[in-house]
């Protein structure tokens, strides 16, 4: 009998045990699995075949800035609770917490390629990228001092769309930012638009789909409503590709879609190109 009680071995026991939980990263697209290094030095992007994990506000920046080129601005510009949502700022401060961001977008000034240009990165790790009132209020401020300084614009989106949790304060910031979009672009300067995944909801509805040139990142979502609850609603099966990048661009919303690999080269012909 004693042959069904062999005890576990030690030793194996032990090893699993000490294995680093993030060593490896298992692509949610074709289920490779990819050294957590590889994945960094790939810039976040599957080797096999090519999808884009999502990357930080900061990250991004590093990635297209020229060397100690940017400058952050309004950084102290955080979320309170107009609406006296229950929880809503216990929740704001555990994501100031863990994230070490002040709400879910970065605004700042930099060069590419030595061209100047404003910045606004949004990152969905901060309450998924929703829209709140400082969202809008640092992107207005970011396109207005790109309107002052007589500079392009760049605004990266990656965003579930406009916050509840600050109800009609949020869907102002719609209005609020395409109309200074409209000065900016009165004023005869380039606004140029990423949308990564995924761009949704209010963002989508407002700013991300309105620049000069708008680009995006290989297969990401980019939509209104997801396909399931548009499905629900028309009552119709969706055509293939239905909400992605590739399948915006052939229908006319998306003008290019670009590498994450040669994002930083595209910005700055772009730039080079519709600059004075």
């Amino acid at each position: 009998m004693g042959i069904f009680n062999k005890p576990k071995l030690r030793l194996q026991a032990s090893k699993r045990d000490n294995m680093p939980d993030d060593l490896w990263t298992k692509c949610s697209d074709c289920g490779e699995m990819i050294h957590s290094l590889d994945l960094k030095q790939n810039l976040q992007v599957c080797p096999k075949c090519e999808h884009h994990f999502l990357i930080g506000a900061r990250e991004r920046i590093n990635l297209i800035a020229d060397k100690d080129s940017f400058t952050e601005t309004d950084a102290d510009l955080f979320s309170k609770n107009p609406l006296n949502f229950s929880k809503y700022e216990d929740k704001v401060a555990l994501l100031r917490e863990n994230t070490k961001l002040n709400d879910a977008v970065i605004t700042g000034s930099m060069t590419i390629h030595g061209k100047p240009t404003m910045i606004a990165v949004m990152d969905f790790k901060f309450f998924a990228g929703s829209m709140g009132s400082v969202v809008g209020e640092k992107i207005t401020r970011a396109v207005e001092q790109a309107t002052k300084k007589k500079c392009g614009i760049i605004i990266v989106s990656a965003s579930s769309g406009a916050r509840m949790q600050e109800g009609m304060l949020s869907l102002m910031q719609m209005a609020k930012t395409c109309g200074a979009l409209a000065l900016h672009s009165d004023a005869g300067l380039p606004y140029i638009s990423l949308m990564t995944h995924p761009t949704t909801g209010g963002v989508t509805a407002s700013f991300a789909t309105i620049g000069d040139i708008n680009l995006a990142e290989p297969k990401c979502m980019i939509g209104f409503a997801g396909p399931r609850v548009v499905k629900e609603t028309t009552h119709q099966d969706l055509p293939p590709g239905f909400q992605t990048a590739e399948f915006m661009k052939e229908h006319g919303l998306v003008d290019d879609i670009v590498h994450r690999s040669k994002l930083r080269d595209k910005l700055g012909q772009l730039l080079n190109y519709m600059l004075p």
